[in-house]
C-alpha cells in the first residue's frame, strides 16, 4: 500500500516529526510506501488534499488534531474531480477530540488501524455561511463557547487551564445573546448563553459535551443553554460538561437532528472544530457517511 502523509513541523506541540519517526517502523515492517510532505502554512493541508494527485495512493494521512482533520476534509470534499480516498490521522494535536470518539488517541494504535486497513464511513456537517460552504467533523459553537475559545487562543502559554479560567470569566460577565434557532420546522427565538452542535461526543480536551453523539448516525447533536440561567447555576453546570452528566440539568436542552439554522441580528463569530471561522447566520446539514477513515468502529 502507498500513502501520502502530511506533517506540520511547527504546529501545535511540534510533535509532528517525532511522532512520524515513532510510527514509521510499523509501516516499514509491512513494506508500505509513505511519501512525506511538510506543511508550510495554515491551510496547507487543505490545499494538498484539494489538489494532489490521489490516484497513486491508498490513503491520505496526516499527523495532527481536529484542526488538521478539518483541513483535510475541507480540501477533499471540494476537489474539482470529486475524488476521495481513505483518510488517516496520527493524533498529534492538543485536544484530539475526534480521535477520542474513535478510541485512537494513542499514535501507535492509530497507525496500526491504518496498517490493518480498518475502514469506517463517517458523517460530516455541511455549513452554509457567508455565501460559502465549509465542512465540520467535530463541533460548531456559538455564544459563550466561542468567546472562551477566542480568548483562550491568545493565552496558549497557560496550557489547558486557560479554558477553565476564561470559562469562569465569561460566566461572571454573563452576556446574553439573542438568536433564532430553527431545528427542522421548530423555531426557537430566545436569549441564549451558548449553542453548540456536535458530531462527536468529545470537544476540547476530552470534554463529553454530547454524550449521545455518534460519528455515523446521520445526526448532529445540539446542546442549548438559554440565557435565563443564573451565574451560580452556570458555575455548577459547566463542570458536568467534562463528564457528560449535564443532560438532566433543567438549563440544558438537548436535540438530535440532521438539519438546523442559527440566525442572529448581527454577524457573530463561530467556533468550527476548535478554530474561530466564519460568522452567523448559518445553515447546517449532516452529510451521512461522507468520507472513509481508517479506524476501528
Amino acid at each position: 500500500m502507498n500513502f501520502l502523509i502530511m506533517i506540520n513541523p511547527h504546529g501545535g506541540r511540534k510533535l509532528g516529526p517525532s511522532l512520524f519517526n515513532k510510527v514509521k517502523p510499523y509501516f516499514d515492517s509491512k513494506n508500505m510506501v509513505i511519501d512525506v510532505i511538510e506543511t508550510c502554512y495554515a491551510g496547507h493541508a487543505q490545499d494538498i488534499a484539494n489538489q494532489i494527485d490521489l490516484n497513486k495512493y491508498d490513503g491520505l494521512l496526516a499527523i495532527g488534531g481536529d484542526g488538521t482533520l478539518n483541513e483535510v476534509i475541507n480540501g477533499m470534499l471540494t476537489r474539482n474531480d470529486q475524488k476521495k480516498i481513505t483518510i488517516g490521522i496520527i493524533p498529534g494535536g492538543s485536544g484530539n477530540s475526534f480521535m477520542h470518539d474513535l478510541k485512537l488517541t494513542d499514535p501507535i494504535k492509530a497507525a496500526k488501524a491504518i496498517i490493518n486497513n480498518k475502514i469506517t464511513s463517517l458523517d460530516v456537517a455541511s455549513i452554509k455561511l457567508n455565501h460559502i460552504k465549509k465542512y465540520s467533523i467535530n463541533m460548531i459553537g456559538w455564544g459563550m463557547v466561542t468567546e472562551v475559545g477566542e480568548k483562550a487562543e491568545k493565552y496558549r502559554w497557560l496550557g489547558p487551564s486557560r479554558y477553565t479560567i476564561f470559562s469562569v470569566l465569561e460566566v461572571i460577565r454573563k452576556k446574553n445573546r439573542k438568536a433564532t434557532l430553527i431545528i427542522n420546522d421548530k423555531i426557537i427565538e430566545n436569549n441564549f448563553t451558548f449553542i453548540i452542535a456536535c458530531n462527536s461526543i468529545h470537544v476540547g480536551k476530552g470534554m463529553q459535551m454530547a454524550p449521545k453523539a455518534k460519528l455515523n448516525d446521520g445526526l448532529i447533536d445540539l446542546i442549548v443553554v438559554k440565557g435565563n440561567v443564573t451565574r451560580n447555576r452556570l458555575l455548577k453546570v459547566l463542570p458536568k460538561l467534562f463528564k457528560g452528566t449535564h443532560l438532566n440539568e433543567p438549563e440544558v436542552e438537548y436535540f438530535q437532528t440532521n438539519h438546523f439554522s442559527l440566525i442572529t441580528k448581527n454577524k457573530e463569530a463561530l467556533n468550527i472544530d476548535g478554530e474561530i471561522l466564519g460568522t452567523t447566520p448559518i445553515e447546517v446539514k449532516i452529510l451521512p457517511r461522507a468520507f472513509d477513515m481508517f479506524c476501528q468502529l
